[in-house]
């Protein structure tokens, strides 16, 4: 049995097949364009990061010369990026020109500085868990900005979170 690894950074997904103790067996990776549309900002595409991660993992099992049939799990690890869905599930762009398919604000975006400074002189319990502050990379300044910003785009979010966690 094989497992395969999937890493989703920033400029790249990246792929590993390994057996069952650990080794590499083959490995393969895909770029990714980050848009920068204004100071501060940082979007990608879901559906591009998603083709990247189909890339490497493609290439991974290429390299590794092993069948897909024989892959018992795999395992992600990724930034904390926020997407953004509209009701319909479709992606709902957070570019200020809207530009289509611009639906992710990656950990690195800091258009939610105020926002993140905000949230940090309300204070309180909630911030001892994240080191006593928040950092504008979190999602909660984001989707903070999103709310004031694009209150569209949030509301259809927010509405989605509480239908999951039934809130």
């Amino acid at each position: 049995m094989h497992f395969i690894g999937i890493d989703v950074g920033t400029g790249s997904a990246r792929a590993g097949v390994f057996d069952g103790s650990g080794r590499l067996c083959g490995a393969g990776s895909a770029a990714l364009v980050t848009h920068r549309p204004a100071t501060g900002f940082a979007q990608q595409e879901s559906g591009a990061i998603w083709a990247a991660v189909c890339a490497a993992v493609r290439a991974a099992l290429a390299a590794s010369g092993v069948s897909a049939d024989s892959v018992g799990g795999l395992g992600f690890d990724a930034t904390c990026s926020l997407v953004v869905s509209g009701a319909d599930g479709a992606p709902a762009s957070v570019d200020p020109d809207d530009m289509p398919g611009q639906d992710v604000i990656l950990w690195m975006d800091h258009r939610a500085i105020d926002d993140a400074e905000a949230i940090n002189a309300i204070g309180g319990t909630p911030l001892a868990h994240v080191g006593g502050c928040i950092s504008p990379e979190m999602e909660l300044p984001k989707l903070r900005w999103l709310k004031r910003e694009r209150p569209a785009r949030a509301g259809t979010m927010i509405s989605s979170l509480r239908s999951v966690f039934r809130i």
